[in-house]
This record gives structure tokens, C-alpha cells and sequence, in this order.
């Protein structure tokens, strides 16, 4: 290799010491999981004293990483990783609630034992809960890197910023797709394949609401696209699957697409938007 090429790696090496890579940031999403779900821990714990000190490790580690990501102050620091140690709680609380949706919601989920330890969706809305957490205090690529450790497990892509009410309910999951400015309603339950997006990709409307707003016990089926932050769906709704949709619908609407079978004759009726 040339010698400049050399250089210019080297210094992009020097320069990137203070960045906590992606490695690092998902082994502690991953421990934390398994603090809240002992069903992905990897370890056993043999007093109630060895497991207060592996909270207070995974507190430290948190700091490590927001203190690499950027240069902050320790005290900027310090006041991140208490504000979100004390909403773990919470954090758990929500999650089980998702939990209970998801194993209500599928007939195929026998246990909600089986909801935590192989349903992607679960995984996915555990990694955004703690993302979103620390996204609220200010901090921007550690969760960009939690949701994307998620993305690549499950194939279901949630921006930390989009905001998600309790009792949230993902099936099958695999291509979902969730923008930034997505305000999602409590007991709300999507299928493979939606898209929660917007209506434009241009940098002018990075800070506006670009994405949409699904009302209370939605149900948004597989292959539905709803863009637009002015979209928003009355609570109660029923959107179908493979429906196109940028505008708003009243609460308790049902919108889908309606195609028939080809007659004996050959001629087919036309799709039928209602």
C-alpha cells in the first residue's frame, strides 16, 4: 500500500479512539437485556449482592460508552446513565405489557416464555424501548446503534426516535420499517412488511414530522404503507394488507383492497379501494 494511504488510515484510527464501536455498544445492550430477562442471560447469579454489582457494572459501562460518543463531560455523563438506571424499571414494565400483547395477539404463541426467548418482534421493541430511552436524553448514535444490532437479528427497522405506546404488539415482524417521527398509540399491533414512512426524504424536512401517527388498537396488516406526518389513523382502525395510504382516516375505519377472481368468461374485475 502506499504510503499516504497508510498515513490516512492511521490517522482515521487515531482520530476514532474516543468512538465506542458497534461491538461494544450491542454486548451491553445484550447484557442489559438479560438483566430485564433472565431468559437471555448469560450468566448465573449466586446472591442478591453479585447481582446488585453486575447492575452497577452495566450502569459503568453505559458511562464509558456516552463518555467515548462524543467527548461529553463527566458530570453530562454521570446524570445520563442515573436518569436511565432509574427508568428501568419502567422500561420493564412496559415490556411486559408488549409481552402480553404479542402472546394475546398470536394464537401460535403457546407461553409468553416463548414470546421472549424466540419472537423477533419482542427483541425488537426491547432494543427500541431502551433505545428511545436514552434517544429522550439527548443522545443520538448509541441508539441508532442498539436499533440497528436489532435491525440485522430481525429484520425489522425502528428509528429511536419514533415514539410507541404500551402494549405494542409486532407479528412475524420481517420488514417492518418505522421512521423517526412515527407517533404509534398504545395496544397497537402491525404485521410483516408495513411501512410507517415519508411522503419526502429531503434534508429541509429532517427536523418536521414526517411520518405518521397511528391511533389506539390499530391493526395495520402485512404489506400496508402509510407515509406522511400529517397522515394519521383514528384509533380502533383496520388498515388491509398492500394498502397505499397518504392520507388521514376517521377512528374505527376499515381500508383495504378488495380484488375478485377472474370470471369464466375472462374478464376481471378492477381493484376496488374502499
Amino acid at each position: 500500500m502506499k504510503p499516504s494511504f497508510i498515513n490516512k488510515l492511521y490517522s482515521n484510527q487515531q482520530n476514532c479512539q474516543s468512538c465506542p464501536s458497534p461491538a461494544i455498544v450491542s454486548e451491553w445492550f445484550t447484557e442489559l437485556l438479560g438483566t430485564l430477562f433472565p431468559d437471555f442471560r448469560k450468566q448465573q447469579f449466586q446472591s442478591k449482592k453479585e447481582f446488585e454489582l453486575h447492575i452497577e457494572r452495566l450502569k459503568l459501562q453505559l458511562e464509558q460508552i456516552l463518555y467515548r460518543n462524543p467527548v461529553k463531560s463527566v458530570d453530562e455523563v454521570e446524570h445520563v446513565a442515573d436518569l436511565f438506571f432509574s427508568d428501568l424499571e419502567e422500561i420493564h414494565q412496559l415490556l411486559e405489557k408488549d409481552v402480553k400483547a404479542i402472546f394475546e395477539g398470536d394464537p401460535a404463541a403457546r407461553s409468553e416464555t416463548e414470546v421472549i426467548r424466540t419472537y423477533p418482534g419482542f427483541f425488537a421493541i426491547a432494543a427500541h424501548r431502551i433505545a428511545h430511552r436514552l434517544y429522550s436524553f439527548g443522545v443520538r448514535l448509541i441508539p441508532r446503534m442498539i436499533s440497528e444490532f436489532a435491525h440485522s437479528k430481525t429484520g425489522i427497522d425502528i428509528h429511536p426516535g419514533a415514539k410507541i405506546g404500551e402494549s405494542f404488539c409486532i407479528d412475524h415482524g420481517t420488514g417492518i420499517v418505522i421512521g423517526e417521527t412515527t407517533v404509534i398509540g398504545k395496544w397497537v399491533k402491525l404485521y410483516q412488511g408495513v411501512t410507517l414512512g415519508a411522503l419526502s426524504v429531503s434534508k429541509h424536512d429532517a427536523e418536521v414530522k414526517r411520518h405518521p401517527t397511528i391511533g389506539d388498537f390499530s391493526i395495520i396488516y402485512a404489506g400496508a404503507t402509510i407515509l406522511g406526518g400529517k397522515t394519521e389513523i383514528g384509533e380502533h382502525s383496520i388498515i388491509g394488507g398492500n394498502v397505499w395510504l397518504t392520507q388521514s382516516v376517521p377512528a374505527n375505519s376499515k381500508i383495504y383492497y378488495q380484488a375478485q377472481m377472474s370470471t369464466t368468461s375472462g374478464e376481471t374485475d378492477t381493484i376496488v379501494f374502499k
